[in-house]
């Protein structure tokens, strides 16, 4: 009986650790939803930012911006994004998408300050993972040569 026991046991077990095998991968599958990345935007900090205010301070309230203007550092983004979906495996569907634009004069004090939403446009990748070619489009000269070339 007691060898009995060792068999239904260890057959038990091994049953029970094929079921985790199998079954993990249909866990991962349901544990997607909402999902937030990049700067949380926080309304009581953004409404401390006022026009004049030092670049410092915009800094010290709202921390390091997600991305700033390429000319001048005139400008600095606070960029969120709220995307949700079912499974893992489906692509994220955008709900909703903000940029924080701080602008600030030459000499980096608040200029004016833009919050956009979805409302304002449509969305849009960040980062598209291509660089536009030339040579695809002909010129003006191209074409006209082209023109002359084929009478």
């Amino acid at each position: 009986m007691n060898g009995s026991l060792r068999k239904n046991a260890s057959s038990l077990m091994r049953t029970a650790a094929l079921s985790a095998l199998l079954l993990s991968p249909l866990a991962a599958c349901t544990t997607a939803g909402p999902q937030t990345q990049g700067y949380v935007i926080d309304e009581q900090a953004v409404a401390e930012i006022k026009p004049g205010m030092d670049a410092k301070k915009v800094l010290s309230i709202l921390g390091t911006p997600s991305t700033v203007s390429t000319v001048g550092n005139q400008s600095w983004y606070y960029i969120s994004q709220n995307t949700n979906r079912k499974y893992m495996f489906q692509k994220p569907e955008i709900t909703d998408q903000r940029v924080l634009a701080v602008i600030f004069t030459k000499a980096l004090k608040v200029e004016s300050i833009a919050n956009y939403g979805m409302k304002d446009g449509e969305v849009f990748d960040f980062n598209k993972n291509t660089t536009p070619t030339g040579g695809t489009d002909l010129s003006i000269v191209r074409q006209m040569l082209r023109m002359v070339g084929s009478t």
